[in-house]
């Protein structure tokens, strides 16, 4: 305890916020900043040698689980051979490879180091192949933290599931709109669905008027299934944004898509977008040895470990009269405190943020890691085992007994 009251000593002298990144702060949920120590499997390790098990996986990042030894193993040998070289190597083209053979869209690929990198070149080839300014986003869907997607001023944004919003919105603004850029499956407001007709209406709008479809997928990307949300729902962009599993634990983005809108890029076109940490061998590895590894993975396994868990916090809820609507799909799962369907960023800011705050508390303090944030996914990795799930529906028991 008195390392962990140090070490935030120095935190909130060299950091703003106390963090790198807001989410981190646990200001959502009431709380001080975790210092994480270790991660081994399903269980991550803090600084006042406290475990838990933990649900948020770097958030997605993880789904072998903290320190996989394979591809440990295979980033460990990479090191003997350096870490950045600047210049192209073949673990690039293999990762690409198997990108483009899972995602059959992903004709042509460009790396970089985040998701935020990613989204941001999908709208810049967006805007320069279609000669148009505008981009239409979706309210409660986060495409990165950069100017490009959080300014309002050259955007339109409408809510997630409704069509019609969208049609009006296009038919009348659709000569300045060079992209409509969605999360096919919204991982940043909870866990939301797309309805049914969703995707290919987005798909069939796009197709008419001319505009760019970009599929956000940094965070449905290889998680719900091998490819992702557009092979799920066999819907096909025109641009893919990656990130997350494709790195294998290790910083990458990716965005990539139709050849003829890929080739505006430098060198071959004159849309210039560079980096110099960019397909850097560490990253490519660990992406292509998780892949490797995917591609005969046993999705079914951890779908199945989701449904059991969220299946029984549903009936748990009942019993001790806890209004709880779960939105799940593969390993992705989102609690909110509310009696109805939440199905965009509207009704899940509906839900009751002060039931879920108390909640989290005392999920924490039983040593169950969820994302520290009511407007997050949750996930669950092959690490987690089933003697995990069942300690973790033994510490709901008690505590939803307690929110009541």
């Amino acid at each position: 305890m008195v390392k962990k009251i140090k070490l935030l000593k120095e935190i909130k002298k060299y950091f703003s916020g106390d963090v790198n990144s807001p989410v981190r702060s646990f200001k959502s949920v009431g709380m001080t900043p975790i210092i994480i120590k270790s991660g081994s499997g399903s269980k991550i390790k803090t600084y006042n040698s406290k475990t838990y098990i933990d649900y948020c996986m770097s958030w997605g990042a993880l789904i072998f689980g903290h320190s996989n030894t394979d591809i440990i193993r295979a980033v460990r040998n990479q090191l003997s051979y350096g870490t950045s070289y600047g210049f192209t190597n073949n673990y690039e083209v293999e990762l690409a490879k198997e990108i483009s053979k899972a995602l059959p869209s992903v004709e042509k690929i460009r790396f970089v180091n985040s998701g935020t990198e990613a989204t941001m070149g999908a709208v810049r080839v967006a805007r320069k192949f279609t000669s148009r300014n505008k981009i239409l986003k979706f309210e409660g869907c986060y495409h990165g933290s950069s100017d490009l997607l959080l300014r309002t001023d050259n955007s339109f944004i409408v809510s997630y599931n409704d069509l019609e919003s969208v049609e009006k919105t296009v038919k009348k603004h659709y000569r300045s709109i060079a992209a409509v850029i969605v999360e096919p499956i919204a991982g940043n407001m909870g866990v939301i669905l797309p309805d049914k007709n969703f995707l290919m209406g987005l798909r069939n709008i796009c197709n008419r008027y001319e505009i760019i479809l970009i599929f956000d997928e940094v965070i449905t990307g290889f998680r719900i299934q091998y490819g992702g949300a557009q092979i799920k729902y066999n819907i096909k962009p025109d641009l893919t944004c990656l990130g997350k599993i494709i790195g294998g634990g290790f910083p990458v983005g990716a965005f990539g898509g139709k050849k003829e809108i890929m080739e505006l890029l430098a060198p071959s076109g004159d849309l210039y977008q560079a980096g110099t940490f960019s397909g850097n061998p560490i990253s490519m590895i660990a992406g292509l040895k998780t892949l490797q590894k995917l591609e005969y993975a046993d999705y079914g396994l951890i779908e199945g470990r989701t449904e059991y868990l969220c299946d029984f916090i549903e009936n748990e809820a009942k019993k001790n009269s806890v209004d709880i609507q779960i939105n799940r799909i593969g390993s992705m799962f989102s609690l909110f405190f509310i009696n109805k369907k939440v199905y965009d960023y509207v009704s899940v800011k509906k839900q009751n943020v002060k039931k879920f705050k108390k909640f989290y508390k005392l999920l924490f303090n039983k040593s169950v890691l969820f994302s520290p944030s009511p407007f997050e996914s949750n996930f669950i990795s092959f690490a987690h085992t089933q003697e995990d799930i069942e300690k973790t529906i033994k510490i709901f028991s008690s505590v939803l007994r307690r929110i009541r």
